[in-house]
């Protein structure tokens, strides 16, 4: 990173501009790269003015006045050449004309006296300014830097603990805590691993769970996207063998070692399938499996009114997924997003155009996001978002066999605390043909309320009439729900087929 920034330099830029949030970090680049073109480096700030950084070897200027324009014309009528001046949020004086004029006279001449300004900031620069500058984005720390910052925090808090402090961590692990922590400044992800260390005093691969909740509060959620709390297991979701086999053998996709091995890291899937079958769980769980954050994207608050709003907002909720990474990015039922996409509209081109911006950043994004996106409506998918490339893999979700179905029962009792060996699980899975996960949740539900409004014990009797009033949807819209069953038939995989 530091050389990017030397290059720069090197080549006469007279004004670079650094957007970040991590001002430390850009600092430190900034420092390394003048120490790299054996440059003075100088500093000034609204608190401190201009004043030479004492490792540069200059220390007897005294602090300037704290105004820019003090700092500017000191630059222009006195300052030293070979240099590199940073200077830490300039933004909000960019629209004074007096500074502005002054930085265009001074600009001409930085390449003469061998010295480049360099901006630090943590908002946008005003037009007025970003019109000089060339922009240097220095990207989120690397993974060698981060485990820096955790080897780092962990010898802290050890040294300065009057407990002691206990690390038992595999290389894997400390791996795995890295790539959790990407997306954060080395300042956040310490403060996470410390949370996470000072917690129970001590360092595991336990703790991976509570930094990926650390980064999940701290990030919040921000346009788009919605970072959604896993509290689930996988083998909390009844059935899917062939799409639990396939997770299972990409578990590992993101690591170090499967990049040495010469494994790209997995893309995601498409899961199709009849509502209520375990898609949108199936998801939760992959997240909780895995270990990594849970971004939901909200089709529903992609299109705004005014032109250019609509994509921006699709771009936006994309950098900030990438920001998170390692996350699974989740956008549920992404047909109602770009349905029509796959038609002529009436939307002037606006869904085809975020259509095709989706399409070019799954093919080209390298950051380390799995992409889940369900659907219940294939007629209204695009047919270039399911061929291979896009996605690893098309599953199809049906209505659950009687096996599975009787595992579903066992799992909603038990979560309602109650014994699934204490009712007539066979009968009721004979009697729900066609009933999908969600349904069959909802029958219990109906017959705990029914048990509780009788002030009575949950009993088959209850369950048995609660499945006699349920309707379920392959009855209710039965043509459409054949419709889909028949096209995945030969163009999907069965999610709940045999394993490979």
């Amino acid at each position: 990173m530091p050389q990017g920034l030397a290059l720069l330099i090197r080549a006469g830029n007279p004004l670079i501009a650094i957007e970040t949030a991590d001002e430390q970090r850009a600092r430190e680049i900034v420092l390394q790269a003048g120490k790299e073109c054996d440059r003075l480096t100088m500093e000034w700030s609204m608190t401190c003015g201009l004043k030479p950084i004492e490792a540069a070897g200059f220390t007897d200027l005294e602090t300037l006045d704290n105004k820019p324009i003090a700092a500017l014309e000191y630059i222009r009528d006195m300052g030293p050449g070979n240099a590199v001046y940073i200077f830490k949020d300039l933004a909000p004086h960019g629209k004074d004309a007096h500074l502005h004029r002054t930085i265009r006279d001074i600009l001409p001449r930085m390449t003469e006296w061998n010295s480049t300004l360099i901006l630090i900031e943590s908002q946008p620069i005003p037009a007025e300014l970003r019109r000089l500058t060339v922009q240097f984005e220095i990207g989120w720390p690397t993974f060698d830097e981060l485990e820096n910052v955790v080897k780092a925090t962990f010898s802290k808090i050890r040294r300065n603990s009057k407990k002691e402090v206990i690390g038992n961590v595999t290389r894997r692990e400390v791996e795995q805590i890295v790539q959790t922590l990407r997306g954060l400044s080395c300042e956040q992800a310490e403060r996470v691993v410390a949370a996470a260390i000072y917690h129970d005093h001590c360092l595991t691969g336990n703790d991976i769970a509570k930094i990926v909740e650390a980064k999940r509060t701290l990030l919040g959620s921000a346009g788009c996207l919605e970072a959604i709390a896993v509290d689930l297991h996988i083998d909390d979701v009844a059935g899917l063998r062939a799409l639990k086999g396939w997770l299972k053998q990409r578990r590992g996709g993101y690591t170090l070692e499967a990049r040495e091995f010469g494994l790209e890291p997995p893309r995601g899937v498409l899961m199709l399938g009849v509502p209520g079958c375990g898609k949108s769980l199936c998801a939760k769980a992959v997240a909780a499996d895995w270990g990594m954050p849970l971004l939901r994207l909200d089709p529903g608050v992609l299109y705004q009114k005014y032109i250019g709003e609509s994509e921006s907002q699709l771009r936006k909720a994309l950098s900030q997924a990438e920001a998170m990474a390692p996350a699974i990015l989740w956008i549920d039922e992404i047909e109602k997003a770009f349905a029509s996409a796959s038609e002529s509209s009436s939307d002037g081109g606006l869904s085809k155009r975020m259509f095709g911006t989706l399409l070019s950043w799954m093919q080209d994004h390298r950051h380390p996001i799995f992409m889940i996106a369900t659907a219940n409506d294939v007629s209204a998918l695009p047919p270039e978002l399911m061929r291979k490339g896009r996605f690893d893999e098309v599953f199809f979700i049906d209505l659950p066999s009687r096996a599975v179905r009787l595992e579903v029962l066992a799992i909603h009792l038990r979560k309602r605390n109650r014994d699934p060996h204490k009712f007539d699980l066979s009968a009721l899975a004979d009697a729900t043909e066609g009933f999908s996960g969600a349904e069959l949740e909802q029958v219990i539900v109906s017959a705990l309320f029914e048990a509780f409004s009788e002030r009575a014990q949950l009993s088959n009797e209850h369950l048995v009439a609660a499945v006699c009033q349920t309707r379920p949807l392959a009855t209710l819209a039965a043509e459409r729900v054949q419709i889909l069953r028949d096209w995945a038939l030969d163009r999907c995989v069965d999610a709940d087929g045999p394993t490979k």
